[in-house]
């Protein structure tokens, strides 16, 4: 892509090189302008050419084919090996006349295409790391004023507007330019120009302007005009769509659903786009390509940008975002049916195992959530509204409740504005149990009663269920167990009432905590035994998991310490094949404790390292820290 460094790089390549004795015979330059209205064609380039190599006047040949001889004869007899740099190149005839017809010359030619037809050696361009932008910046303020000490002052607002710039050189160099201008402004000023504006290609380009050491304009958005302007019509469309995509990666069957494509169709364009710099495929860890595309973020600034300025653009694009939140809602919806599945029901499509589904949640997730935001405007609401719920169970597993928080409230707020009062409810619910485990307890107890109130108003009796006995959770770790049991009990009855088996049993099971919470042990037993053989019963085999360390917990305190373990051993295993790492991890510490009061300090410390290995693998570093240091106590 434009701006990326090419012609620096092959410039810095070419005086190293020659520095070294890599080339006796020195190099040539030409820049042929490709991108500009009146390109440099071969013709012309030959003549700069045949001057540098000191042919000229009435030692010019009167025509081409004799020039172009005279050329690559004088190449041909050139004893010294020589570099020829062809640079900014946007079409292969441009520079196919000019190679010198030996291979004891080489040649070195910019460009913002990819010559996929020719047998020639490709070096791709990536934007700068994050550290390398950051030096750039800097040393184009110290080169200017070596007392110039922002970048010292200021690290993070430095590092921050590399990344606005997304660590394209162009754009650090137009950032620097700025920067000297505004002298002695900090530097976090103009991070907040940028952050703010609508398109931030904008605000760079009114910068000093001017040119860098290479005679190239200092300006970012003709740069971006001149390669959107080269694309074909299908080309410039997917760039357009492809921008107003949530995320910043994104796979390719989204992509064909933003597009209104099939998947072959989609991914033959995006490999066409990708000839032209403007996307990238991604690669894994392994250095592979997986089926996923990046868009640079100023060039996804510069393509949002052209669709907001023109009405037709507005509507086809967001036609297209409607398209993708179908395609997002289809996709969640199924993966959360595989993760609820229980044997005996039918196999949810598209998914064949629960594995599977959190591969593609996990892989999908920041676009997703990015998704549900989009409920801020009305026309997507009743699809990011959905989208919020299938997403929770997800969440709440892999235990990302910020991202829970930020989706719940995105859902709450836009079935509010669109009077959908059950998908109020559902958000306020989800608010609460966010809330519950982000530690914020009195806001998720107003939560859940916000989202009961909305329920019981709306005479949806299986609402009410759930939020009563998500209510009771939050009333039991607010230290409210009689409260919580009553709520507990009401939930019990309405899932009855509905023939739901699976909601019943976790009310057994929740109840069963708030009973032994006010000593009703006894009870207390009957309700955790009651859970376990109804999740046995429908083969929600992790949920008698939790149910069995639920029991263990009770009996260990009731001193029964025996069936104790053996609770938890059960528990564990069940964990164990569900995947249950969290689960795992408290089962371990729960069973660390029994061997610790009970004189075995060796296995109580072999329990607690692997607990802490298990919450490590749930992505819980708090709880595995505490372990750890735990077992090195017992050391």
């Amino acid at each position: 892509m434009g701006g990326i460094g090419k012609t620096a790089l092959a410039l810095e390549a070419a005086h190293r090189a020659c520095r070294k004795g890599w080339f006796p015979g020195g190099a040539l330059f030409v820049d042929l302008r490709g991108y500009d209205d009146d390109p440099v064609t071969a013709d012309q380039a030959v003549l700069a050419l045949l001057d540098a190599l000191g042919v000229r006047g009435p030692d010019l040949p009167a025509t081409a084919t004799g020039q172009y001889d005279a050329y690559r004869a004088l190449l041909g007899e050139r004893r010294g090996r020589t570099l020829l740099i062809l640079d900014n190149v946007s079409d292969p005839r441009q520079f196919l006349p000019l190679l010198p017809g030996t291979d004891h010359h080489r040649v070195l030619v910019t460009s913002r295409e990819r010559p996929d037809a020719l047998p020639v050696r490709r070096i791709d361009l990536d934007p700068l790391a994050a550290d390398d932008a950051v030096v750039l910046v800097t040393r184009a303020l110290l080169d200017a004023d070596e007392r110039d000490d922002r970048p010292v002052r200021e690290p993070e607002a430095l590092r921050e507007l590399a990344g606005l710039c997304g660590h394209l050189p162009l754009a650090l160099q137009i950032a620097a330019a700025m920067l000297r201008r505004r002298h002695p402004r900090a530097i976090a000023s103009l991070v907040r120009d940028i952050r703010e504006a609508a398109d931030r290609t904008v605000v760079l380009d009114g910068g000093p302007g001017g040119t860098d050491q290479y005679g190239r304009s200092l300006i970012l958005r003709p740069v971006l005009e001149t390669s959107y302007r080269r694309l074909a019509s299908g080309q410039a469309r997917l760039l357009r769509l492809l921008a107003l995509a949530p995320g910043t990666e994104t796979h390719t069957s989204t992509v064909a659903a933003l597009v209104g494509l099939d998947g072959a169709t989609a991914l033959s364009q995006l490999e066409e786009l990708a000839a032209t710099g403007l996307v990238t495929r991604v690669r894994g860890a392994d250095g592979n390509a997986v089926p996923r595309w990046l868009v640079h973020d100023l060039v996804r600034a510069f393509a949002a940008g052209t669709v907001a300025a023109d009405p037709d653009l507005r509507e086809e694009g967001e036609a297209a975002r409607e398209r993708v939140l179908r395609f997002s809602v289809m996709c969640a919806s199924l993966a959360y049916a595989r993760l609820r599945w229980l044997p005996g029901e039918p196999e949810p499509e598209l998914f064949p195992d629960r594995a599977s589904a959190l591969a593609w949640l996990d892989r999908e997730r920041a676009a997703l959530v990015a998704a549900v935001q989009w409920a801020a405007e009305d026309r997507y609401a009743y699809l990011s509204v959905p989208l919020a719920e299938f997403l929770s169970e997800y969440l709440e597993w892999r235990r990302y409740f910020d991202d829970w928080l930020t989706v719940a409230g995105a859902a709450r707020d836009a079935a509010h504005r669109t009077g959908d009062r059950r998908g109020e409810s559902v958000g306020w619910d989800h608010l609460g149990l966010a809330l519950r485990n982000l530690g914020r307890t009195e806001e998720a107890i107003d939560a859940h009663l916000r989202a009961l109130e909305l329920s019981r108003a709306d005479g949806d009796r299986d609402g009410e269920a759930v939020r009563w006995g998500h209510l009771a959770n939050a009333l039991a770790r607010a230290g409210r167990p009689q409260e919580a049991i009553e709520a507990h009990l009401r939930a019990r009855a309405l899932h009855q009432a509905g023939g739901h088996v699976r909601e019943e049993a976790d009310e057994w099971n929740n109840l069963a905590l708030s009973l032994h919470a006010v000593g009703r042990t006894e009870e207390a037993v009957e309700a955790h035994v009651r859970a376990r053989d109804l999740y046995l019963a429908i083969g929600d085999r992790h949920g008698a998991g939790i149910a069995w360390n639920n029991l263990a917990r009770t009996w260990e305190v009731s001193g029964r310490t025996a069936e104790a373990v053996e609770a938890y051993g059960n528990a564990l295993e069940l964990e164990r094949e569900f995947g249950d790492w969290f689960g795992a991890g408290r089962t371990l510490n729960n069973l660390a404790r029994v061997h610790a009061a009970t004189g075995d300090p060796a296995r109580a410390r072999a329990a607690l390292l692997e607990a802490a290995d298990a919450y490590a693998r749930a992505g819980a570093p708090a709880e595995a820290a505490l372990c750890q240091s735990d077992a090195d106590a017992l050391t």
